[in-house]
């Protein structure tokens, strides 16, 4: 094995050690049960900030005692004036409830001020551990994992946390202490009117409940077919030359159409049951203030309340019930929130299916600092052996059966073979994106596995048929892999690859933005900078995944000298079509099912009359320069 791999529970299946992972239906579940575990690591992401989040509570809890004194104070004037006495008295009420209303939303600005902050703090720290994680996972994650999950994870289930954080906990807390005030204000004012309101208060929370889990389902099932629709039109967009070509306007639109149909049902049951919960709510509420002012004013009339106790009741009763469809919501939001806290944490916490060996070092880099210069290389290139190797995405499934060969500093190999004959497998081992199953893979004398892929991938220059771009202008992309390049240093590489026409081309040189994944650039033009950028690495091993597809004869014709240039005392890997690229190599191997069937240079392989023979023959009778 080439690396040391995490310890998993699950069987072996593939080159890695594969754990069980949770089914999509359990990942996209829309809501999970609390669970003090996920709360407490919540919380622990709170420390770096505890003085500002120990105050937020100690502000969160002051507002929930100052709607119990606001309603007190505001009742108490009511009922002075109901009494029609004492002007004093109401007069102090008064300016004693403006005052406490002045203190209230001012100390509100802060608890809201400190728990979006502190939404924000948390939720930076989780997305800076969520990219660091994904970053340091295997290519075999990549392959495995659908995009659109881990954007989820980072965008709508990190929201999910945020306002689970700012909202849901301090809400929360601020609603069940008004709820708490209003219930000892109202046992201390009459128990036999407070066990009243008791008795009602499961029967709002049933009915709140029961609606407010179909109004989850509907409004899961309404984001699921919204995130149909917006996949559809996202792949329509993308893909319209095909849809235009096979003249699929028509059919494409009848089934946007469905997918919008079926996103207006669940938006509508979502508006009925909406409509349905709160009249329902609201007529509950009005029942139950009829039972009391029923209740009350036959107390009252008997002597066994006052007036003005009966109104201050009816005020605080108003403050406990209101609380109860609230609290509903943030519970739902709270379960939400959860079941994104399980997914991120869930991410944050996987182990890479394989990691570098313990004991694995640093690959020595004979190459000087100093002559890092875009003129020629400035060390000689990598030893690179395959010795029976084998390997396989899935242990039962191999796509490499004894794979053997040695690339000698500075020389070129080529791999040649149909497609699925296993070409990139053989690269994905070179460059230590995956460990192989058997045999062994050495680099400079040394078994890949006691290498760090770090320090290999250092010296390293990698060209694909892909030739991605990351969005910026042309030098940022030019000097992605050495940032301390000059602008000088980098049109010197264009100008040794034959390319120093490439800035003046372009609308603003080298400052010309290439756009979401180059498109601002011909597809040529992309892979000149994929050229250069490679040349501007200076690397030891040089890896052309058929780097020269994408471009046209002529400037295919221009590169030729500046491949070889670039290639010269490099140790190359080469996999290619073109005959041009790959009958100077020193070594080719042909390639079917995972298996070597010929290795030799051009002139042996065309002398034996085999595979490759063949494979020259079909297309030069094609009239086509490719092998």
């Amino acid at each position: 094995m080439s690396a040391a791999r995490a310890p998993r529970p699950a069987p072996a299946v593939g080159p890695l050690t594969v754990v069980t992972r949770p089914t999509d239906e359990a990942e996209d579940a829309a809501q999970r049960p609390l669970e003090w575990g996920l709360i407490r690591r919540l919380i622990g992401y709170t420390r770096p900030h505890a003085a500002k989040r120990n105050w937020l509570i100690v502000l969160t809890c002051l507002r929930s005692l100052q709607f119990s004194a606001l309603t007190w104070l505001f009742s108490d004037a009511i009922a002075r004036l109901s009494a029609g006495a004492d002007p004093a008295g109401l007069w102090r009420a008064v300016v004693g409830y403006g005052l406490l209303a002045l203190l209230t939303e001012g100390m509100f600005h802060f608890r809201m001020r400190y728990a979006q902050e502190l939404g924000e703090q948390v939720v930076h720290r989780l997305r800076a551990d969520l990219f660091a994680n994904v970053q340091r996972q295997p290519m075999a994650f990549f392959h495995q994992t659908k995009l659109g999950r881990v954007l989820g994870r980072m965008t709508s289930d990190i929201e999910a946390l945020r306002t689970g954080i700012q909202d849901v906990f301090f809400v929360s807390i601020v609603q069940l202490g008004q709820m708490l005030g209003a219930a000892a204000v109202m046992l201390w004012t009459d128990p036999v009117m407070f066990l009243v309101v008791l008795g009602m208060a499961p029967v709002i929370w049933a009915v709140n409940n029961r609606f407010r889990e179909r109004l989850s389902r509907y409004s899961r099932a309404s984001h699921e077919s919204f995130s149909r629709v917006t996949a559809t039109l996202a792949e329509s967009v993308n893909g319209i030359r095909v849809t235009q070509g096979f003249v699929r306007e028509q059919t494409n639109a009848g089934l946007f159409r469905r997918l919008l149909a079926d996103h207006s049902r669940h938006n509508l049951n979502l508006a009925r049951a909406s409509a349905t919960l709160n009249p329902i709510l609201e007529l509950n509420s009005q029942f139950f203030v009829a039972v009391l002012l029923l209740l009350g004013g036959w107390r009252a009339l008997h002597g066994d309340m006052s007036v003005a106790d009966l109104i201050k009741f009816f005020f605080f009763a108003n403050l406990f019930f209101s609380p109860v469809t609230i609290l509903g919501n943030q519970y739902n939001q709270a379960l939400v929130a959860m079941a994104g806290a399980e997914r991120v944490f869930r991410l944050i916490d996987r182990e890479p299916e394989w990691t570098d060996d313990p004991a694995a070092s640093d690959l020595p880099d004979p190459r000087p600092a100093a002559a890092r210069a875009p003129a020629g290389p400035a060390a000689p290139g990598l030893d690179l052996e395959f010795r029976d190797v084998t390997f396989g995405y899935a242990r039962d499934r191999p796509v490499l059966r004894d794979i053997s060969f040695h690339a000698r500093p500075g020389q070129t190999v080529a791999l040649v073979g149909h497609t699925g004959s296993g070409k990139s497998s053989i690269i994905n081992l070179a460059t230590k994106f995956y460990p192989p199953d058997a045999g062994e893979v050495l680099v400079d004398g040394r078994p890949i596995r006691a290498v760090t892929g770090r320090s290999l991938h250092r010296q390293l220059g990698l060209v694909t048929q892909q030739n991605f771009l990351f969005t910026g202008t042309v030098l940022d992309n030019l000097r992605f892999a050495r940032p301390d390049a000059t602008e000088a240093d980098v049109r010197a590489a264009l100008a040794a690859l034959g390319c120093e026409d490439l800035p003046g081309a372009l609308p603003d040189g080298l400052a010309t933005e290439v756009g979401e994944r180059g498109g601002g650039l011909s597809i040529g033009q992309r892979q000149l900078v994929c050229f250069a950028r490679a040349w501007l690495a200076d690397p030891r091993l040089i890896i052309l995944d058929e780097a020269t597809s994408a471009i046209d004869a002529l400037t295919e014709a221009r590169l030729q000298h500046a491949l070889a240039r670039l290639l010269r005392g490099r140790t190359s890997l080469v996999v290619a079509h073109r005959l041009s690229t790959i009958r100077s190599a020193d070594l080719i191997l042909v390639l079917d099912r995972g298996v070597v069937v010929e290795r030799g240079t051009h002139a042996e392989l065309l002398a034996a009359g085999g595979a490759y023979a063949r494979l020259h023959a079909q297309f030069v009778s094609g009239g086509g320069d490719h092998a």
